[in-house]
């Protein structure tokens, strides 16, 4: 039975969700350091400043804990992303800037340590966790995709935008944004300057709105 479960009737109380998010917020820790092979349980329960058997008794196994933990920090990095996005909501006139702000903080994000962290254990840990890119990219790339693409549907809706098709346009919007920075992380090994992620930012909003606004 998973930490999440309880039996019919029952329900984990606060204080054991808690430990378990102490738990899989040290793992990332641990495992951003020092990788999954060098990582040990150990490591991870002095970092939590938990005992061995608690991790055990949340988590099973060090393989059970490594895809919690990528699959709570994506979830992480995507609640930032949406709210980052859904300033879209209610861009008022000035389009631009605000997709301006919207693609910058979206930079930032992906350029952030823990998002970088997250990238590389992905690509590392792949071969030994084939499942690992779904995990990480559908609770990131593809809901944020599916949220972006809401927004742009509405911008088209109020004439913001030429009439397109939301899904595509999300998807290359994001491919403006991310391929760049993809490249100058060498995938997420690499910190991005900041004049790189304005650059990367104001070149791919430019793109965007010569594309699709209807007035630039």
């Amino acid at each position: 039975m998973s930490a999440l479960q309880a039996p019919a009737g029952r329900t984990p109380s606060r204080g054991r969700i808690d430990k378990r998010q102490a738990i899989l917020e040290a793992a990332f820790t641990v495992f951003s350091c020092r990788g999954y092979e060098q990582t040990s349980v150990k490591e991870i329960a002095d970092e939590a400043n938990v005992a061995k058997t608690t991790v055990y008794s949340h988590l099973e196994d060090k393989e059970n804990l490594f895809r919690q933990t990528m699959a709570a920090t994506a979830e992480m990095v995507l609640a930032e992303n949406l709210a980052a996005v859904d300033r879209l909501r209610t861009p008022g006139d000035d389009l631009r800037a605000v997709l301006e702000d919207v693609a910058h903080e979206m930079l930032r994000l992906c350029c952030d340590p823990r998002s970088r962290a997250l990238r590389w254990l992905t690509y590392s840990q792949v071969a030994r966790f084939p499942d690992l890119i779904d995990t990480v990219q559908g609770r990131t790339s593809v809901q944020l995709g599916e949220a972006l693409a809401d927004r742009i549907a509405r911008l088209s809706l109020t004439g913001q935008i030429r009439h397109c098709d939301p899904a595509q346009a999300a998807e290359q919007f994001l491919a403006l944004l991310i391929g760049p920075v993809e490249t100058r992380s060498r995938m997420g090994t690499r910190e991005v300057p900041v004049d790189e992620i304005h650059a990367v930012s104001w070149a791919a909003v430019d793109t965007f709105i010569r594309a699709y606004a209807t007035v630039s």
